[in-house]
């Protein structure tokens, strides 16, 4: 039977003052074969990212089907203080279901989301807000611009960007970086053509973005998720599930998808690589400030979606349309055979 009345019935809610939450899922089943290296891997980016992050930040950590000894290991985390959620699956529920535990409840200004395999380095914080400040129709933010992104929907951008000089092709700042990531996903190394120019947005005051967006890490204005499918995604990983939890929410507020033209974090992938450990040692940790600037709020409309992400988006397999545009944003017709258009 009930005794007396709970003492937390009709009390408010007292929550810190965080303007800005990291949400990362985590897969680690075993710790041999592919995965020796992962939990390593997973304790520099999450170092990193206590190092490098400007703002008091609040970290959402899921155990997707990670294996005991890894869930062990996690709750120590957490009982240190490292880790402000932690959510522990027994079984696999998949990349983006896993990213939705936290996300459907997360009240942060700001998400970032972010794969466990994310070096993050100074400036990577504050180079991201710059963009959302800077670019009132901003809606989620890479810090490590990767090549051939520019046509990865961001449609919007080309719509509203048509005929501007703002919109051009100019020279990549930082082709080796974009050499490490190729390498991340098992690349050998990636051709010149690749890491020559990418697409990029300039605004009022001169600062420039790349246009596009990668998934393995990218921030986030907290409205563009108000609508997301009620459902889960069938697939454990790939399909159509980032694009349809993490790419067309943001399409659907007209905002844009967007990337620092420098590089401020690195793709590790799986295995342990000594360059890690000299850059996580060159991170410098400094005081953290609240997030006190104001930011556009974005509002949904399902006209433009429609107009610039549905309909515009058809002229975009014509050649002869791509053909000219890249032409009128600055590609030679070498570089116009580099993109595959003739």
């Amino acid at each position: 039977m009930r005794d007396s009345n709970n003492p937390s019935k009709e009390q408010i809610l007292s929550i810190k003052d965080k303007r800005h939450r990291v949400i990362i899922p985590l897969y680690i089943p075993n710790e041999v074969g592919y995965y020796k290296d992962s939990w390593k891997v997973f304790e520099i980016c999450l170092s990193s990212l206590l190092k490098s992050c400007e703002s008091p930040i609040a970290i959402s950590i899921i155990s997707n089907g990670s294996c005991k000894i890894v869930n062990d290991k996690l709750f120590n985390l957490f009982k240190d203080g490292l880790i402000d959620e932690l959510i522990i699956e027994k079984e696999t529920i998949g990349k983006v279901n896993s990213i939705l535990k936290a996300l459907r409840t997360a009240n942060e200004r700001f998400i970032t989301i972010a794969d466990a395999d994310v070096l993050f380095v100074n400036g990577w914080e504050k180079a991201i807000l710059d963009i959302f400040k800077n670019f009132p129709k901003a809606g989620a933010v890479c810090p490590v611009p990767v090549f051939r992104k520019h046509n990865n929907y961001t449609y919007n951008i080309w719509f509203d960007n048509l005929f501007s000089k703002k919109l051009k092709f100019t020279k990549v700042v930082n082709p080796e970086a974009m050499s490490k990531f190729a390498n991340s996903l098992g690349w050998s190394y990636l051709e010149d053509k690749y890491k020559d120019v990418y697409l990029t947005l300039q605004a009022t005051n001169g600062l420039k973005a790349m246009v596009g967006c990668s998934h393995f890490v990218a921030t986030y204005k907290r409205e563009v998720f108000n609508d997301l499918p009620k459902n889960n995604t069938r697939y454990k990983l790939g399909g159509d599930s980032e694009g349809l939890y993490l790419d067309i929410p943001v399409l659907k507020y007209d905002s844009y998808r967007l990337s620092t033209v420098n590089n401020y974090a690195y793709h590790m992938g799986n295995t342990l690589e000594d360059w890690f450990i000299t850059t996580y040692n060159q991170i410098l940790e400094i005081p953290k400030k609240p997030i006190n600037d104001t930011y556009p709020v974005l509002k949904k409309s399902k006209v433009k979606y429609v107009i610039k992400s549905k309909l515009f988006r058809r002229f975009l397999g014509l050649n002869p349309f791509k053909k000219w545009f890249y032409k009128s944003k600055g590609l030679s017709n070498k570089q116009l055979a580099n993109f595959n258009i003739k």
